[in-house]
């Protein structure tokens, strides 16, 4: 039965106001004739709040189904249960939850102290997975040396170069060692840090290369110039109109010393895509060059007179046959163009395409072959006034003969020279590029990629090159 509401003497009552707090939702089933009285839900949790030692000094009161919790506890957590547990008890109309929560002392370092414990037992908990993890990094190091030493015993035969076998077998050796720091998160149940640690690598990766894009185009290239080598230390090459000798390829650019002396570094991406030519890889080189003559000269006897001159070049291939052809008529001459072949490795092929027009020249005047300039037209409407002068004796004589025995004495000489001291000999000029280029600032040998010739194949090549 419920309990009689106290009798206050008549006077009228004030409605007290409940805080958020004290209010619980509405049951939603209320019975007009409830099975358990006020006092057996009253006593019922009392003892229960009692019993678990979680409040200090709690009381229940019940009236009408009513429950009123007052006392002290130490968390919200502790007055929200006290208060489930007294909305759940049957025959409960409602809750008015009045308990107060107490805060805790400055000094209190029971939390703390709770906090310490729990890792702690964490920690312990923890050590067999560490020493495992401990365990596997050792055995993943031991095997990432082990795969580079092997990575680098298989590719000394395959790639002569040293610091790129050091780099791909580094690259084999940390991939070894990234799997098993993925087997210890994963055996460690941290999957999804292990696929965080996969796809972070991959995306760093992807925004290194974004952010040092040029960077990583010229490594890149750098190892595929390495592995492809189109060009050898000493090789003449042209590469994006630089002409010169290589003398290194590195991790970022291509060192050439051009023909002026001159260190020119071109990046390796440039080189890789850029269209090389290799002047050493083939010791031919065909050269050519342009001569006019007049039109009353025969073409074919002037062709003949060319030809004969290329026959007798020392420094000219007769295999494959040199040619002198047609190319055009011009205003005042027939343009015949000479094609010739030299080995670009002993002679250079400047001097010796010098020595050939020379002779050739002198080979027309001999036969008396006429190499007249381009014809001009010039008009005069008005016409131009002449004035003839009488000549003194001594201006009316001709130099003319004096010049003609000149011409003369000295064109059977010049015949008979293939090279004048003002072509310096016939020989390439390689040798005197790479003195220069050791006077020059030395360069890093450990950062060359392509291999180095001997020293018996360079004294070769030299002794090659200096025959005039």
């Amino acid at each position: 039965m419920a309990q009689e509401p106290e009798d206050r003497g008549g006077a009228p009552q004030e409605p007290i106001a409940p805080t958020r707090e004290e209010l619980s939702p509405v049951a939603d089933k209320v019975d007009v004739t409830p099975v358990a009285q006020d006092e057996e839900i009253r006593q019922r949790l009392q003892t229960v709040l009692t019993v678990t030692d979680w409040f200090t000094d709690p009381q229940v009161r019940v009236a009408e189904g009513v429950v009123f919790l007052n006392g002290q506890v130490e968390s919200d957590e502790l007055k929200k249960w006290a208060g489930d547990l007294a909305r759940n008890t049957q025959d409960v109309v409602a809750v008015a939850n009045r308990l107060d929560v107490s805060e805790p002392s400055v000094w209190d370092f029971r939390q703390a102290s709770s906090g310490i414990s729990a890792l702690w037992r964490d920690f312990i908990r923890a050590m067999p997975f560490v020493l495992f993890g401990l365990f596997i990094l050792a055995l993943s190091v031991g095997t990432a040396l082990l795969a580079t030493r092997v990575v680098r015993a298989l590719l000394r035969q395959r790639i002569q170069t040293k610091l790129l076998q050091n780099v791909i077998a580094r690259a084999a050796g940390g991939f070894v060692v990234l799997c098993g720091v993925y087997l210890i998160l994963r055996v460690s149940g941290l999957t999804q840090l292990a696929l965080t640690l996969v796809g972070g690598t991959g995306l760093i990766g992807l925004i290194l290369g974004i952010a040092f894009r040029d960077i990583t185009e010229n490594f890149l290239s750098s190892i595929f110039l390495s592995i492809q080598q189109p060009f050898e230390t000493g090789d003449l090459v042209e590469i994006s109109g630089v002409t010169g000798y290589v003398q290194q390829l590195n991790m970022r650019t291509t060192i050439l010393m051009t023909l002026d002396g001159n260190l020119a570094q071109i990046p390796n991406a440039t080189v890789y895509k850029t269209i090389v030519s290799n002047f050493t890889t083939s010791p031919n080189r065909r050269a050519d060059f342009m001569v006019g003559i007049g039109y009353d000269d025969a073409i074919a006897e002037a062709q003949e007179i060319a030809r004969k001159v290329l026959a007798d070049h020392p420094a000219v291939l007769k295999d494959p046959e040199p040619s002198v052809l047609v190319d055009g008529l011009g205003n005042a001459t027939v343009s015949l163009r000479v094609y010739f072949w030299l080995n670009g490795r002993e002679h250079s092929w400047q001097k010796v395409r010098s020595s050939v027009i020379r002779l050739v020249k002198r080979a027309f005047q001999s036969h008396g072959v006429s190499m007249p300039d381009e014809a001009r037209e010039v008009v005069f409407p008005q016409g131009i006034p002449v004035t003839l002068l009488h000549q003194t004796s001594t201006e009316a004589q001709d130099p003319a003969p004096a010049k003609q025995r000149f011409t003369a004495e000295s064109r059977h000489a010049e015949m008979e020279v293939v090279s004048t001291k003002a072509e310096a000999g016939l020989y390439s000029e390689s040798i005197v590029i790479e003195e220069q280029a050791r006077e020059s600032r030395p360069l890093k040998e450990g950062e060359n990629l392509l291999p180095v010739a001997s020293d018996t194949a360079i004294s070769e090549k030299h002794t090659k090159e200096k025959r005039p």
